[in-house]
């Protein structure tokens, strides 16, 4: 298995890709006083999203566990979208919780569960076929993400 800092892992090489064109050739970076007050806020607003994801991911798994099986009426493609979405959203919300001990510390490990937390939404609108949320959601959450990058370490 490789590891995290290896040059084979393509995570790691996904990420410099996404520093050389989000950072580095981006037309417009964040001035530093917004790039603190991200890093400042950012476990907090984490946290009270967190908080208000919880009830609709019970209310997603209660109901949701129940109403599986018939999504798939619907058709293959709304059901396989529906059993994904029952799967991805606790997974982005896990990471989510675990990166937040990391950005209170500043910590590069609470951005990595940040960055593969976005990944996971990233790949959630790729299968679903969600074009707009894609490209501006995805897109505007990994630039600010690397913008503020620099200040973990």
């Amino acid at each position: 298995m490789a590891t995290q800092n290896s040059a084979t892992n393509p995570l790691v090489e996904l990420e410099k890709m996404l520093d050389e064109y989000l950072v580095k050739k981006a037309p417009f970076t964040l001035p530093d006083r917004w790039r603190e007050v991200i890093v400042k806020f950012a476990p907090y607003v984490n946290l009270i999203l967190i908080i208000l994801a919880l009830p609709a991911l019970l209310a997603l798994f209660g109901l949701g566990s129940v109403m599986a099986p018939f999504s798939y009426l619907g058709g293959l493609h709304v059901g396989f979208a529906y059993t994904l979405g029952l799967v991805v959203a606790p997974v982005a919300v896990v990471l989510n919780a675990l990166a937040i001990p990391g950005l209170f510390k500043r910590s590069k490990q609470g951005w990595n569960y940040l960055y593969y937390a976005t990944l996971v939404g990233v790949i959630d609108n790729v299968v679903h076929f969600n074009v707009g949320s894609l490209i501006i959601g995805s897109l505007l959450s990994l630039y600010i993400l690397f913008q503020v990058r620099g200040y973990y370490k």
